[in-house]
């Protein structure tokens, strides 16, 4: 039987609201060992351990863990389950790298492909379909020798259709949610094929249900041959992500899968300019400047690009995700953020304008400019904001010099700016980033962050950053 690719959707509430389990019971136990079997080779072995007193579930859990970058325990914990539980792709997950390919036979050996759309969803207009799909296979078109034309009749090497239930190729849907899609690997018959779940609200480019265009291109990897990467930034992650389709860009891991398969596009003018393919940061990159850092209901939120790391007391792992999986309608790449306890609301800025969110909603009104908080036009942008619980302020640190907002007045402190040495002894660059916890508050500078009492001014420790977003290569 040819390998199946299948993408599954994380729901919005299971990526941002799901918590750690307190308790794994005796069904879970068991689900868990059925998922192992499934997507990690758990096979049956008549001694309940095998080489070195090692169980297979043991070693089995240790190898989901590892490729999901969750911390190696060997043991069902909390974390653990909790991804386990995680609607999610049909693909075996077994290959511990980046982007991985379904085997090196399973490639087209040519580089012109047809497709072929047999019929249509309800959810869409025909011409939104037509363009998802084109636009979609146009991701990898892009950047590979491969090329892609429609035919209206007959078999095509990727015959694209939508179904329900079982659907005729053994590999029967699951009704609303959980499998969204699933694909082929590159063979003669239903090799390259497409099917899509028409049980699932598929949408144009809206958040509101499962964007089409993100949906296909994932499939239309397997199409093509790759299998699926632990990499969280990756198109090829076995969970869908909400992405703006009108801005995506292939991540670059996934470039150099495809390119692994077909070579790059021969066509391309190294002279013209071109978006830079974005890569996945890293919690184990010593040198990692961090674009901001907060708190949220008792979470800690870490942002470094398009993504975030959540960290809860109830988890041993940061769970990294992409922003728009929290916040469709957020900016990346952001200056600054905090959370304010007097309003709940969490603030991000970019630029001149700031955006705000109570839990995971959008505020209405916003984003605004910079000034609705009280700040000179002169201020382009700031660069942190910490928000001291003590005072109820918040400060705003712009180059050598920091503002202090009252929250309760709504109004900025007289007799500042203030420079920043003069509060934050020993800082004498840039700050990147701050926030407060349990009493302390942790200023960023570059790799670094300094620990301070805000009251007495005193620095404590100064630490790498990754503190408290703790690297989980183990």
């Amino acid at each position: 039987m040819r390998s199946l690719g299948v993408c599954v959707v994380v729901t919005l509430a299971a990526a941002v609201g799901c918590v750690p389990l307190s308790d794994v019971t005796v069904e879970d136990e068991g689900f868990a060992e059925s998922y192992l079997k499934k997507f990690f080779n758990l096979t049956e072995e008549r001694s309940p351990v095998g080489r070195r007193g090692i169980s297979p579930v043991t070693r089995k859990l240790s190898d989901m863990q590892r490729f999901f970058g969750l911390h190696i325990t060997g043991t069902l914990d909390a974390d653990t389950l909790t991804l386990m539980k995680k609607p999610r792709c049909g693909v075996p997950d077994g290959k511990m790298a980046r982007f991985s390919t379904f085997g090196g036979d399973l490639k087209w050996d040519k580089n012109r492909l047809t497709y072929r759309i047999v019929n249509y969803t309800p959810d869409m207009s025909a011409a939104e379909v037509d363009d998802s799909m084109d636009r979609a296979l146009q991701v990898w078109a892009r950047v590979t020798p491969l090329r892609f034309s429609r035919i209206y009749s007959g078999t095509a090497d990727i015959m694209i259709s939508f179904g329900r239930r079982a659907h005729g190729d053994y590999y029967p849907f699951d009704g609303p949610d959980g499998t969204l899609a699933h694909a082929f690997a590159p063979a003669s018959g239903i090799g390259g094929d497409a099917h899509f779940d028409d049980d699932e609200p598929f949408t144009f480019r809206s958040n509101s249900g499962y964007v089409l265009f993100m949906v296909a291109a994932h499939e239309f990897g397997h199409s093509l041959g790759l299998s699926h990467s632990d990499d969280p930034g990756a198109l090829m992650y076995p969970v869908y992500s909400y992405r703006n389709p009108d801005t995506f860009v292939l991540p670059r891991d996934d470039i150099n899968g495809i390119q692994s398969l077909y070579g790059p596009n021969p066509d391309v003018d190294p002279r013209e300019p071109r978006p830079t393919a974005p890569t996945t940061p890293d919690a184990c990159d010593s040198t990692m400047v961090l674009d901001a850092v907060t708190t949220l209901r008792g979470e800690m939120l870490f942002f470094k690009d398009s993504f975030l790391w959540r960290s809860y007391p109830q988890s041993n792992t940061p769970q990294q995700t992409l922003i728009t999986n929290f916040w469709p309608s957020a900016p990346v790449n952001i200056d600054a953020a905090y959370e304010s306890r007097q309003s709940d609301r969490i603030f991000l800025f970019k630029g001149r304008r700031v955006w705000a969110f109570s839990g995971y909603r959008a505020v209405p009104g916003y984003p605004k400019k910079l000034n609705a908080f009280g700040l000179p036009k002169s201020v382009r942008n700031i660069d942190a904001a910490l928000y001291d619980v003590e005072s109820g302020k918040t400060l705003f640190f712009v180059g050598d010099y920091y503002f202090s907002y009252d929250e309760a007045r709504k109004s900025m402190d007289q007799g500042l700016p203030k420079r920043v040495d003069q509060t934050f002894t020993g800082l004498t660059s840039k700050v990147t980033a701050a926030f407060q916890y349990r009493g302390f508050s942790y200023v960023y500078s570059g790799p670094y962050m300094f620990e301070y009492n805000l009251r007495t001014g005193r620095l404590f420790r100064v630490l790498r950053n990754s503190y408290y977003l703790r690297c989980t290569n183990f």
